[in-house]
């Protein structure tokens, strides 16, 4: 009789410090941790989780800091991805990197119990309700129109990391309905729409020959009415009325 052969299979399983690079990943949190922990840092932060887009010296302000140490606590944060720099003519702007930032202070906010300081720029409320910048719609108004326009899905975005718009069939059908000829808009020699930081509310407005097209458009039918001598627009009446019934806008 001979002996029967158990064959005994070698299972795999998990061994965590070999399936993960786990000094590597420490090593990343921890810079992370390191810099949010800071107290200028972790201040700048929670004043840019407003959506808003503030200067280096306003964030040193916040900070508390003077304006070469805010450069360099922003330099850091830009250099682990928890901020990026918007260029707006002379001026440099920061925001935040990206939602995924905006989770995190808001998960370390909950954590700590405590509301977190903001930050307002000094700016005239006429000023800063409705004006021109250059010649396109800005200010409350200007940016609650680009919200509107990208919520009704009328604008789609460019390729990542861009701030260039196109024109949805719907929107192209919405705009001509405005009458904005988009075809024609769009051959003029100049950028067709994008998205304009505006210096009030830190926010995008439309920018380019569509944002030009927005403005001819209001002040031709009298939706708001140009200061005469001052970029300040008045809504009107009428404007407010168009506002709500269009673009379902309450202003």
């Amino acid at each position: 009789m001979h002996a029967a052969t158990v064959t005994v299979a070698a299972h795999e399983h998990f061994v965590y410090y070999q399936s993960m690079d786990v000094e590597r990943a420490d090593g990343a949190v921890s810079d992370i941790a390191a810099a949010i922990g800071e107290p200028a840092r972790a201040r700048m932060l929670y004043c840019l989780s407003d959506g808003r887009a503030r200067t280096s010296t306003e964030l040193a302000v916040v900070a508390g800091v003077a304006p070469s140490t805010a450069s360099v606590h922003l330099q850091r944060l830009s250099a682990l991805r928890l901020v990026k720099v918007v260029a707006q003519g002379k001026h440099r702007y920061y925001n935040l990197e990206g939602p995924n930032v905006a989770a995190v202070l808001e998960a370390l906010s909950v954590l700590a119990g405590g509301p977190s300081a903001g930050f307002d720029p000094p700016a005239p409320q006429r000023l800063r309700a409705a004006r021109t910048c250059y010649d396109h719609l800005a200010g409350t108004l200007g940016v609650s129109l680009h919200d509107r326009f990208r919520a009704l899905r009328w604008l789609t975005p460019g390729p990542a990391d861009s701030d260039v718009y196109d024109v949805s069939p719907s929107g192209k059908t919405a705009f001509e309905a405005l009458g904005i000829d988009v075809e024609a808009t769009r051959t003029l020699r100049r950028r067709f729409a994008f998205a304009c930081l505006d210096w009030s509310e830190r926010r995008p407005h439309i920018g380019g020959a569509l944002g030009a097209a927005v403005l001819k458009v209001a002040l031709k039918r009298r939706w708001v009415i140009q200061d005469l001598d001052s970029r300040v627009l008045t809504i009107t009446k009428t404007g407010r009325r168009e506002m709500l019934i269009r673009f379902g806008l309450q202003m």
